[in-house]
């Protein structure tokens, strides 16, 4: 009878427990949703007043593709902002060159200024109470965007988060991190190449786009380790990327090595 009051006691406080713990997570996921609803309307009261001023037109890329935008929308960032009052723009006609930029990624970031997000956006799946990746209408959506620096393609949303570091726009930074936190199934070779975009165009002080690859070619280290690609890499070197990661694994095995040998792990026979 003890025993099966202990065990039923003992059942009942993991059941709390995991209601508390539940309840906690639930909190913060449903905080952070109320946040981004929160952004996303404030961009649109924000814009309603900014859609009078003075279109600017920028020259995108080598195929010199041509885009429209309000003025004090693009102002929303430093970059543009100094671009539209300064040396960058043609003061007569408006324009703004940018002829180091996809369009794709340019038409994304275009989108983000004017809505909060871009294509395909995030969504909160109040039922999983987790966020995904829209699932729209347009069919499948290309993850990978090619790039002429690399003459090769390149995972989309690290392409946009550098791109908004480079134009001052920490929120887009965040979405799009988040967005590629939800991706699956991407070769070695793309994510090897992204990575090392990613090490050129973000400074040492941002280390959250690089942390997210070194924690994600350890979780596939198995992958990686059969890899030509990944062989390949290594002996062209050239990045910091690999000793970035070789720093990540001798922490992960001091880590494991720590947990073995705590007290707690130590069996007494």
């Amino acid at each position: 009878m003890f025993n099966r009051r202990l065990n039923q006691s003992f059942l009942k406080g993991r059941r709390a427990n995991k209601s508390k713990s539940s309840f906690r997570e639930y909190a913060v996921s449903k905080n952070r949703h109320e946040q981004t609803r929160k952004h996303n309307e404030s961009y649109i009261t924000d814009l309603s007043s900014t859609l009078t001023s003075s279109i600017i037109t920028l020259v995108v890329g080598r195929e010199r593709r041509l885009f429209a935008a309000h003025e004090d929308v693009l102002c929303l960032s430093p970059f543009f902002q100094a671009a539209c009052r300064g040396q960058f723009m043609e003061a007569s006609s408006k324009r703004v060159a940018l002829s180091d930029e996809e369009p794709e990624i340019f038409s994304s970031v275009l989108e983000y200024l004017y809505k909060g997000d871009y294509y395909p956006r995030l969504v909160h799946n109040k039922g999983r109470n987790s966020w995904e990746i829209e699932t729209g209408t347009e069919g499948s959506v290309e993850r990978t965007v090619y790039h002429h620096g690399v003459d090769g393609k390149l995972l989309k949303d690290t392409l946009i988060y550098c791109a908004a570091e480079k134009y001052g726009l920490d929120e887009l930074k965040r979405v799009a991190l988040r967005k590629q936190g939800l991706q699956s199934g991407i070769q070695c070779s793309t994510i090897l190449s992204s990575a090392r975009y990613a090490y050129t165009n973000t400074p040492d002080t941002n280390s959250k786009l690089r942390a997210h690859y070194l924690a994600l070619i350890i979780r596939g280290r198995g992958t990686f380790k059969q890899s030509g690609t990944m062989q390949l890499e290594m002996q062209n070197g050239g990045s910091r990327l690999f000793f970035d990661l070789f720093v990540a694994l001798c922490n992960h095995v001091d880590d494991v090595a720590s947990i073995a040998s705590s007290p707690r792990s130590v069996h007494h026979h």
